[in-house]
């Protein structure tokens, strides 16, 4: 029987499998065998898939690009943040903006810690040629919104970590919670929380630099 781990493995594989197919759609209608486009299409997977500690300190120290889209608002940024060891402030306060409290519509300083874990996971799954915008369904939250979430029965801590600029609450189309969450989980920069929904879009993971801790709401 397979293991849990080695099951989200063949889906991340199998999703980027499926992306690069999608992109070879015109050779296939041109003759080409199909047997062919599988064969170029195999991804070899890293030693461990979700233990970001086998990334070597290239990984680390290469300039950090964000590509962010909040569909809320509408709004895509695609910049550069970070880069030789130092945040790019003209582009951070950027991101900040994304990540605002779009209904209180107010900005707040964001934890470049939290920056890190949506970059890392950006650039992690780049690797298998995923290069979908990280979707941003919540960033930074005022005590106000907050409050009403609650009062409307939508998941909200009250001391939550929005509040202070250190969560955001995050989706990539086509790939699926479970696998997002245990990527994020594997960096170890804070709470993981997974919410599954059964809906077109599917649910979402939240992702903060509070202590290390995982649940399901």
């Amino acid at each position: 029987m397979h293991s849990r781990r080695s099951i989200l493995k063949k889906s991340l594989l199998l999703t980027a499998s499926g992306l690069f197919m999608g992109l070879r759609a015109p050779a296939i209608l041109a003759g080409e065998r199909i047997e062919t486009v599988a064969k170029r299409s195999e991804l070899t997977p890293p030693p461990d898939l979700f233990d970001s500690q086998a990334l070597d300190l290239d990984f680390w120290l290469k300039p950090r690009t964000l590509d962010l889209v909040r569909p809320a608002s509408g709004e895509r940024v695609q910049l550069l943040y970070w880069k030789d060891g130092e945040i790019l402030d003209p582009a951070y306060q950027q991101v900040c903006h994304l990540l605002r409290d779009v209904n209180g519509k107010k900005t707040a300083p964001m934890d470049p810690k939290l920056l890190e874990t949506l970059w890392a996971t950006q650039a992690f799954i780049a690797r298998f040629g995923m290069t979908k915008p990280l979707e941003i369904l919540s960033g930074y939250r005022t005590p106000e919104s907050n409050r009403r979430l609650i009062e409307e029965g939508i998941p909200a801590a009250r001391k939550s970590l929005h509040l202070e600029g250190r969560a955001a609450d995050i989706r990539i189309s086509q790939l699926h919670e479970e696998v997002l969450g245990e990527l994020i989980q594997s960096f170890r920069q804070g709470g993981v929380g997974f919410y599954y929904r059964p809906t077109a879009r599917g649910g979402w993971i939240h992702t903060d630099t509070g202590l290390q801790r995982k649940w399901q709401g």
